[in-house]
């Protein structure tokens, strides 16, 4: 079965056809810049030019980069405050012609789509995905049942939010090396593991094409630590799955 998967991020909005018997993009996915500001109109205009580009005319499965309950997008750190409260499943419903929408957290789209193809498959106990970009997103799951919108991103670290300290975008903003960076994560990833005892952290985002410049300088988790498979279309994969369980219910 194909369905359409969108995923909505701090710099960029991408989407692709997917086979989720496979779990795998059908074509190659097409990416527009995230409006500045990110306003609900300007992301929803976007979001009908990458669905657009493929004459897509089915089920839309569209990640969000804040906590999502019922189709209603609730926060938005990285994008405009107009999205708080707002019905987004029905803005993007209209805005793609009436095409059936399913919005979904976009770390916990991402997490779907490891655990069902990729890093996570087959793995128990807790396992606990982090998306680097923009900022930090999370999936934390349980024998394989998602807990959503975590929002770990959001813990506190040295008087921040953590991913003001340790996302992929304060890597590039500070300027920060490598071994600098990781020190950062490092920080981070203990902190979550004191919290949570997981068993397995994958590390997702774009920076996961690049893990063998940072995962191994990361030292003292307990927790094996890998990097995400289906790397930066995790959460393609993951809205699209989503838009089918919203069909087949």
């Amino acid at each position: 079965m194909d369905v359409f998967g969108v995923d909505i991020g701090g710099s960029g909005v991408k989407g692709a056809p997917v086979d989720l018997d496979r779990g795998a993009l059908t074509e190659q996915r097409h990416k527009v810049l995230t409006p500045h500001p990110a306003t609900p109109d300007a992301v929803a205009d976007r979001v009908r030019e990458v669905v657009g580009h493929f004459g897509w005319s089915g089920p839309v499965g569209v990640t969000f980069p804040g906590v999502v309950t019922r189709g209603t997008t609730r926060t938005a750190a990285n994008v405009d405050s107009g999205w708080v409260g707002l019905d987004a499943r029905g803005l993007l419903g209209e805005r793609l012609g009436g095409l059936p929408v399913t919005v979904v957290n976009d770390a916990d789209a991402a997490g779907m789509a490891e655990m069902s193809f990729g890093a996570g498959r087959g793995r128990g106990g807790t396992v606990i995905l982090l998306t680097l970009g923009t900022g930090i997103g999370s999936a934390v799951f349980t024998d394989g049942r998602l807990v959503p919108n975590t929002e770990l991103g959001h813990l506190e670290l040295d008087g921040h939010d953590a991913e003001k300290r340790a996302s992929t975008k304060a890597r590039d903003d500070e300027e920060l090396s490598w071994p600098h960076w990781a020190r950062r994560l490092q920080k981070y990833l203990a902190h979550v593991e004191m919290l949570f005892s997981p068993e397995l952290f994958i590390v997702g985002g774009g920076v996961s094409r690049k893990a063998e410049k940072f995962l191994p300088l990361i030292e003292g988790i307990r927790a094996e630590l890998v990097p995400a498979e289906l790397q930066n279309n995790a959460g393609i994969v993951g809205a699209a799955m989503a838009a089918r369980e919203q069909v087949v219910g």
